[in-house]
């Protein structure tokens, strides 16, 4: 159609076959602003998302095995199991979404995944894991960046 092109969907707020404005139209350009997957800006955001999510689910494990579970079996109080149990099932799915992505992008071994998936059912664990994990990217993404 030359210049113009005609719209297509009524959510754009015109009608069916009315003009679109050149600057209102698909360009493509979305593709150009996503970032390079294995880029070091990507993997420190997906880092970070790692870490955060890491923490979150240790903390809430903890909550739940050294508070929520002697209340359960000890004082017969089950309110702390039934509310953080499922949120803590929730937030590890998260976690597990955020260290697969990471380990999409840096190209984790079996066991490092597998050490990963534990940390969410050990207590503690999320911590020490979510340190090794940080300095072995942070390592890697130096190394890279020398070489």
């Amino acid at each position: 159609m030359g210049q113009r092109e005609l719209a297509g969907n009524p959510a754009d707020g015109v009608g069916y076959g009315s003009p679109v404005p050149s600057s209102r139209r698909a360009t493509g350009s979305n593709r150009s602003r996503r970032q390079d997957p294995k880029s070091p800006e990507a993997i420190k955001a997906a880092l970070l998302r790692y870490r955060v999510m890491a923490y979150i689910v240790g903390v809430g494990l903890i909550i739940l095995v050294f508070v929520g579970v002697p209340l359960q079996y000890g004082a017969h109080e089950p309110q702390v199991v039934s509310v953080v149990g499922p949120i803590h099932g929730f937030l590890y799915m998260v976690y597990l979404v955020s260290g697969a992505d990471l380990a999409r992008r840096g190209r984790w071994t079996l066991k490092q995944v597998l050490g990963v998936v534990a940390a969410g059912f050990l207590p503690f664990l999320a911590f020490i894991m979510e340190h090794y994990v940080t300095r072995r990217v942070l390592g890697e993404m130096e190394t890279a960046s020398q070489g």
